[in-house]
């Protein structure tokens, strides 16, 4: 495909996505392809933790830096408690209506994730993107729960995908769509620090023995 094509593809799922928002919820105005937003909020480094000397008293903290990036809206929104994902900063419901469907990229007969979201990031419409877009499963929904229960989720192989803690690790440092959370175009907020970061810093959680916070 020519560089031409890709480019109007990429226009007309803008037009599309800004026409259906139209539609679906009139008056509602779609947040603004503003510069992007600069999250203030900060990773502390691994070795601010040596100073803990407990080694569940450490791993606990080492997670509670972590949920800094997973309770954050761009984790949180790809992870709801039902089968609409959210959007924004403010975590609204997704407008236009999609839901999670098969595979986590869209109801069969109803509106696929790849209908606005392409491969990149469509700072024009203010509309993400990238490769691998998709819903979590439901098995690994976060919104609504603690801390501490996420953190069990994220260990048992049941609702990670099959995932061993080096697995998780590799995932969490390394993969795509995850560092997504960090280059999320538009005017919207990125994850705190940045993905090397917090693969230290989940890495570092493993290496201490994975505690969970309680509760």
């Amino acid at each position: 495909m020519t560089l031409f094509k890709q480019s109007m593809l990429a226009l007309a799922a803008g037009t599309l996505a800004a026409g259906l928002l139209a539609f679906v919820a009139p008056g509602f105005q779609a947040d603004a392809a503003t510069d992007t937003a600069v999250n203030a909020a900060k990773l502390q480094p691994v070795s601010a933790f040596a100073k803990i000397k407990s080694k569940n008293e450490r791993s606990v903290a080492l997670f509670q830096e972590v949920g800094k990036v997973i309770q954050s809206p761009r984790c949180m929104n790809c992870h709801p408690a039902t089968e609409r994902p959210t959007q924004t900063d403010r975590m609204r419901p997704h407008i236009p209506l999609v839901v999670r469907g098969e595979g986590g990229v869209g109801a069969a007969g109803g509106l696929a994730c790849s209908t606005c979201h392409h491969e990149a990031n469509f700072d024009a419409a203010n509309v993400p993107g990238n490769p691998k877009w998709a819903l979590a499963p439901a098995e690994m929904a976060w919104q609504g729960k603690t801390l501490g229960q996420i953190c069990v989720q994220i260990k048992d192989k049941q609702r990670n995908g099959g995932k061993d803690m080096a697995a998780l690790v590799h995932h969490m440092a390394e993969d795509e769509l995850v560092g997504w959370g960090w280059n999320p175009g538009g005017n919207r907020t990125p994850a705190p620090g940045t993905q090397k970061q917090f693969g230290e810093l989940f890495k570092a959680w493993a290496d201490s023995g994975a505690v969970c916070p309680k509760g």
